[in-house]
């Protein structure tokens, strides 16, 4: 015993035994600081969500050599993209799929369908892509596929963050090339904006046009990108802080190709093989066109943006302030030489021995050489204020603290393609006629047998898309019988989108000149320095769009044991589509039941479409133990219809070329969904997950080709759609299962799928004429591959700062274009053929903030192809083939955070 006398000091020496126990390594690590990108928290939030979620990370993004966000899709389970640009979810296309930008809904200037055009979101910007691929009320009703929501970099956690990123790159296909397919004036601007020589010269009306008409050869561009990012958070005053994030990045790339194919083939009578489809004439008639082309392409192009983010937060509100804009141009220019039309029909032709086959027939089956230059610029802008909010009240019987967050968005879609040239030429060599020789020739080839139409047209077309999205939510937490937190929410929202669609066409109108000189002297180099007088169409239409989307729903998060949640609601739609014609004085249009055109007067096929709906979704979400989730739902939904679907005008890209009849009959498709899904986490980064989904559609929006006076393309509603699939996904951090694996990593997902619709009776009936004698009544729903595979492996040495990765991803089989007839002719349906694709990357930590990597793209290098199939051909026909090549890069990234 020790006494201590009051007031006075007492010294004790004391010694203690030096025993220890050796207990495994813990890391501490706080769960607010857990970005949202990383892989740990956004395979929490899968497990956590309402709805059946897959995400990827900004980490994996880098890892998969994927540049922006249409190419990190790719990556997650079921998801492909349609040209390159939008969503296509479980093989529903992006009229099912919801594309948002942190939640909220974007507009789009795609001519053909309101899409989100994912390649303008660079992965820079990108903190994670999540996919939601079920409906439950708080979500679009138009998410019948699923929503995909890219989640920018927000304020970052430290007090400063400097990021920078520098990158060069070369494409086998392109780089180093002296014969790069251009034209003169061609290229994009440093800053992705025209400086005005592709106005159009409207002083000149009557006149030549200045500006190239075809393509020419130049050296290759350079390919580079670079990033930059710098933001931090400061402390305001005790539990209150402030931070913000700006973000910039620039991008130059280049493509190309040679050896392309696009040919057109048809079968004229049931049971003959498959043979050129020809137009402008008929082979009996000894003057046709055939359209077997070699095509040969070079683009480039030019992306810059930049993303500012600035929040207030506290320990319950946080309010943020977020705009992001992107700008891109990119110019093609294209060459497409038909010349195995006429070796077809005429083999042994030699278009230098006037004694071989086909030179007594010069207009049967032409050479023609089609040149297009292509300049495109497009914008996004979003403009976004959001707040969250905690209310922490005393609990009230059940209920606790509400919830509430809100947005509020401005945002901006723009498309201009300023002077887009088409220019034709049909060649014709040079042959013997009685006493005369007539030299070989160029003629003009029009797009259509037109004979006021010239073979150069010069187009100017632009869609401005505007929206104003207000949405807020109000979640009221309670606890329930079991102690176990359930939660009420209700919501109201509202998108407000305006487009205006413009188009100015000119042509050298009756214009039929021609040019004494070999195939393989370009008419269109000399063609601007001849006499070839412009003037303007006077058939284009303009258009006004609106569409107006209100939306309400109720929706219940109820534990009923400590292992069961039932989540279920509706939601309330009102759907409004408006579209204003503004034609021109010689524009025509078909009005419903007409197979003759009518001139088009103001107001005459304008469009106002309106549809409330009830949507209902209902899920039970099953926890037995902590690393198995079994979740089941049902839910319905719907798919909207686009202005360019719902107007009856005639629509065409270019004068001659395939044309567009609108139809105002057109209805919004009903989807009825389930879904089952069995997710289990036995080990430390391990997933293993299997699904099985089915979609019933109410007529599903399809594209069928009407007979007229002409030919055309137009929606309808088919009866009925199915679509089902099932998918399996495994990853597995190696280290977990024997620490001689540590750093590495494996994964996989298969999706498998089978999609059909019911044909309309009288496109039944059309295949089942004795003509076509091609009967069905069922075909493969478009834009839904068979099926998806993702294989990838990681490794890490975190010692040395070591990383590698490899990723192969497969898409199969997809329907492009379901079957047709042409001129009474039967063309088989067109698929896409089944590609894969291999990317590599290695990289090197330079100390503490500096990482050097060397990435390979596209590895496998596949040819490209579409094919016509049916199984009344036989086998495939090529109609389309090309390839990418293999893309190098080498990036030199720096990171500090203090």
């Amino acid at each position: 015993d020790v006494v201590v006398t009051a007031g006075q000091l007492t010294e004790i020496d004391a010694s203690l035994s030096g025993e220890f126990t050796d207990m495994d390594e813990f890391v501490v690590q706080d769960a607010l600081k857990l970005s949202r990108g990383t892989e740990a928290a956004l395979l929490q939030l899968r497990l956590d969500s309402p709805a059946l979620m897959d995400s990827i990370s900004a980490d994996v993004m880098s890892k998969a050599g994927a540049s922006d966000a249409a190419g990190a899709l790719r990556l997650v389970a079921g998801a492909s993209v349609q040209d390159g640009k939008s969503a296509v979810i479980r093989g529903m296309p992006d009229r099912y799929v919801s594309s948002q930008l942190n939640g909220v809904r974007l507009p789009s200037a795609d001519e053909d369908k309101r899409a989100v055009e994912l390649d303008q979101f660079p992965a820079a910007a990108i903190d994670s892509i999540q996919v939601s691929k079920t409906f439950t009320p708080d979500q679009q009703g138009d998410a019948s596929g699923g929503a995909v929501n890219i989640r920018l970099r927000g304020v970052p956690a430290e007090p400063w963050l400097l990021r920078f990123k520098i990158e060069g790159s070369n494409n086998s296909q392109v780089t180093g090339r002296s014969d790069f397919l251009t034209y003169r004036g061609g290229g994009v601007h440093a800053w992705a904006k025209d400086g005005g020589d592709r106005a159009p010269q409207d002083d000149r009306l009557g006149r030549s046009w200045r500006g190239a008409a075809g393509v020419s050869r130049s050296e290759a561009p350079v390919d580079y990108k670079y990033s930059g990012a710098m933001g931090g958070r400061h402390q305001l005053w005790d539990g209150v802080d402030v931070g913000g994030l700006l973000s910039v990045f620039y991008e130059r790339d280049s493509a190309g190709f040679d050896g392309g194919k696009d040919d057109s083939y048809w079968v004229e009578s049931p049971g003959d093989p498959m043979t050129p489809k020809t137009s402008q004439g008929t082979v009996k008639e000894g003057d046709f066109k055939t359209s077997l082309f070699d095509v040969t392409q070079g683009k480039q192009s030019v992306q810059w943006g930049l993303l500012g983010t600035v929040g207030l937060e506290s320990k319950h509100h946080k309010v943020s302030l977020s705009y992001l804009y992107t700008r891109t141009a990119e110019d093609t220019a294209t060459l497409a030489e038909d010349t195995r039309g006429k070796h077809y029909f005429f083999p042994g032709h030699e278009p230098d021995d006037g004694t071989t086959p086909g030179h007594e027939d010069p207009d049967a089956a032409p050479y023609l050489r089609l040149e297009t230059l292509e300049y495109t610029e497009r914008s996004v802008g979003s403009l976004q204020l959001s707040g969250q909010h905690e209310f922490p009240f005393a609990r009230r019987g059940f209920f606790l603290g509400p919830k509430i967050d809100w947005v509020a968005s401005r945002s901006t879609a723009e498309m201009a393609q300023p002077d887009k040239r088409q220019f034709g030429s049909l060649w014709l060599p040079g042959r013997i006629v009685g006493p005369l020789y007539l030299p070989p020739t160029h003629r003009q080839f029009k797009p259509a047998a037109n004979f006021t139409l010239g073979n150069l047209q010069r187009i100017w077309k632009s869609i401005d898309e505007e929206s104003e999205q207000y949405a807020t939510n109000l979640e009221l937490p309670f606890e329930q019988w079991t102690k176990t937190q359930g939660s009420l929410k209700f919501g109201w929202f509202r998108d407000d989108v305006k487009r205006t669609f413009d188009q100015d066409t000119y042509s050298n109108f009756d214009d039929n000149s021609s040019y004494a000189g070999e195939f393989g002297e370009f008419w269109s180099a000399r063609f601007p320095g001849e006499d070839h007088p412009i003037s303007e169409s006077l058939f284009d239409v303009d258009y006004q769009g609106r569409q107006t989307i209100n939306a309400w729903y109720a929706m219940l998060d109820l534990p009923l044991t400590r292992t069961v949640r039932a989540i279920g609601g509706v939601r309330f739609e009102d759907t409004r589509i408006g579209v204003v014609n503004d034609p021109e004085e010689s524009a025509t249009w078909f009005p419903p039941g007409s197979v003759a055109p009518t001139r088009l007067n103001p107001g005459d096929a304008d469009v106002n479409f309106q549809q409330d709906d009830a949507l209902p979704a209902v899920a039970l979400v099953y926890t037995p133990f902590d690393w198995v989730t079994l979740r089941a739902s049902y839910s319905e939904t719907i798919a909207r219809q686009t202005f360019k679907e719902l107007t009856p005008i005639l629509q065409q890209e270019f004068l001659g070329g395939p044309v567009f009849i609108g139809n105002p009959g057109l209805k919004m498709s009903s989807l009825r969904n389930h879904d089952l899904r069995l997710d289990l986490t036995p080990l430390e980064g391990s997933l293993l997950s299997v699904s099985w989904f089915d979609k019933d559609i109410d007529g599903a929006i399809e594209y069928v080709q009407k007979i007229a006076s002409f030919d055309y393309t137009t929606a309808v509603n088919y009866p009925k759609g199915q679509l089902s699939g099932y998918e399996l996904e495994a990853r597995q951090k190696l280290g977990a299962l024997w620490e001689g694996l540590d750093g590495f990593a494996l994964g996989a997902n298969g999706t498998f799928i089978d999609a059909s619709v019911t044909l309309p009776a009288d496109e039944a009936a059309g295949f089942a004429d004795p003509s076509i004698n091609a009967p069905m009544t069922k075909r493969d729903m478009t834009n839904a591959p068979t099926h998806l595979y993702n294989f990838f492996t990681t490794y890490e040495l975190k010692t040395i700062g070591t990383q590698l990765a490899l990723f192969y991803t497969v898409q199969g089989d997809t329907l492009v274009a379901g079957a047709g007839q042409a001129n009474g002719n039967f063309v088989p349906s067109l698929y896409a053929k089944e590609f894969d694709t291999l990317n590599l990357s290695v990289s090197q930590a330079l100390g503490p903030h500096m990482r050097l990597q060397f990435a390979a793209k596209n590895l496998t290098d596949p040819t490209i192809r579409a094919v016509y199939r049916s199984e009344y051909i036989g086998d495939d026909v090529t109609k389309t083939s090309f390839t990418r090549g293999v893309d190098y890069s080498l990036s030199l990234t720096g990171e500090i955070r203090f």
